[in-house]
């Protein structure tokens, strides 16, 4: 079967990552995405590199939140492209933004207008800090977001200890988190549309994403009034769980409830450590760490991580490699989930990208599509959605308020056998 979003549309105006990874996440769903872009740059992130796809100008960041949409060139600013982009609202299902608050108003192409002509569309605005309160016109950025909602608070090796301090996380995790808790509210307006045959808005901001996403941190301060710190790779709340040295590296250990702790004492050699009233729970090894954690680690020392998780994985004690992306890609688990995809790009290269982990059991999850070139779909979506004439195009074209990849491209090659 299709995917469960067949036959939906998205209208999306939306740019760098959060947007972007809701627009990807409904795409794979199996729904059409328009992805408007100004004319000639496009989405910011289609120039953050190198890395760039091979024999391209296209970025890896920009393929990483962009595969099977369809790229429109049209410039919000004129007045014909902010017609055509509601043209196109009235064909649509789902509208993702991320400008900043207010900008959609100046285009005509907010909620409350859009709303006037298609009454049941689901409006999705993403922003730094919402639609309300004193920070609504601050623009947000993923760094700003992990600072100022408190995750780099928790994040990174305890003050006082070499390369102390507040650390972001690897990836633009307040981006990526708003684009899938957006897909969570999109589906379910969907549902409650299906329903009721009502549309709405929604109000997403980074801000709200991040603090919500602390999780257990957040409920160790609101229960205790005490602001976690930082530890680095152990845990607030467990221990021994955390990165320990080996004789050839290093590994993680998660020894996560008592009997795993005690499992682990006795393949490892450590039964005394078991039988020590210190250390019999979670409770009692949480308030003695400083005395435990230096055991296990001189311990773990003398021999190698292969040796340590040999030992370990198979009696069920949480434990891993700390593997770098190439190690990752070329683990057996990874390759049998087929988490790396390969489609053929406009460019006429092969794409590496990665697959989305939702697994179903009937409505298969088919990548139609590679990342778009800037404008490749450009006269294709006007022609088929809004009836648009060649001639009508290639006016808009000569004015500016469209821009067209493939007839650029045609363009050059007439260019280049006119000049030979």
């Amino acid at each position: 079967m299709a995917g469960p979003l067949v036959g939906y549309r998205v209208l999306d105006l939306s740019r760098i990552l959060a947007g972007p990874w809701l627009g990807q996440i409904l795409s794979d769903l199996g729904a059409d995405v328009w992805k408007i872009e100004k004319p000639h740059t496009g989405d910011d992130t289609r120039h953050w590199g190198p890395p760039y796809l091979k024999g391209t100008q296209e970025s890896a960041y920009f393929l990483s939140a962009n595969r099977g949409k369809q790229s429109i060139c049209i410039d919000l600013a004129t007045e014909e492209g902010a017609d055509l982009v509601r043209s196109l609202a009235q064909q649509a299902d789902i509208v993702i933004e991320n400008y900043k608050f207010g900008d959609m108003k100046r285009y005509g192409l907010d909620y409350e207008t859009l709303r006037l002509i298609k009454p049941d569309i689901i409006y999705c605005s993403i922003t730094g800090y919402g639609q309300t309160g004193p920070m609504k016109n601050v623009a947000g950025y993923d760094m700003a977001i992990q600072a100022i909602s408190g995750l780099m608070s928790i994040t990174g090796e305890a003050d006082g200890r070499p390369g102390g301090g507040p650390q972001k996380v690897g990836v633009p995790i307040s981006d990526l988190l708003t684009g899938i808790y957006s897909a969570t509210a999109v589906i379910s307006a969907l549902l409650h549309r299906e329903r009721t045959g009502e549309g709405q808005n929604i109000d997403m901001a980074l801000l709200d994403v991040q603090v919500a996403s602390l999780a257990n941190q957040n409920l160790n301060f609101l229960t205790t009034g005490n602001p976690p710190r930082r530890y680095g790779n152990a845990h607030p709340n467990i221990v021994p769980y955390q990165v320990f040295e080996t004789s050839d590296g290093a590994f993680v250990l998660a020894v996560g409830n008592d009997q795993q702790f005690r499992k682990f004492c006795m393949a490892a050699g450590l039964s005394d450590l078991a039988a020590d009233e210190r250390f019999k729970t979670n409770t009692d090894r949480l308030r003695h760490r400083e005395a435990l954690i230096p055991l296990v680690s001189d311990h773990l020392k003398h021999a190698t991580s292969e040796h340590w998780i040999s030992l370990l994985e198979p009696i069920g004690v949480p434990c891993a490699p700390i593997n770098k992306l190439d190690q990752a890609f070329a683990h057996p688990q990874v390759v049998h989930r087929g988490l790396r995809i390969d489609l053929q790009h406009a460019s006429g290269n092969s794409a590496p990208l990665v697959a989305n982990p939702i697994k179903f059991s009937r409505t298969k999850i088919e990548y139609s599509s590679a990342p778009p070139m800037l404008g490749e779909h450009t006269d294709q979506v006007l022609t088929d959605a809004l009836n648009l004439s060649i001639e009508e195009i290639h006016r808009l074209r000569q004015r500016g308020v469209i821009y067209s990849w493939n007839a650029e491209a045609v363009g050059a090659t007439q260019n280049e056998a006119v000049g030979g």
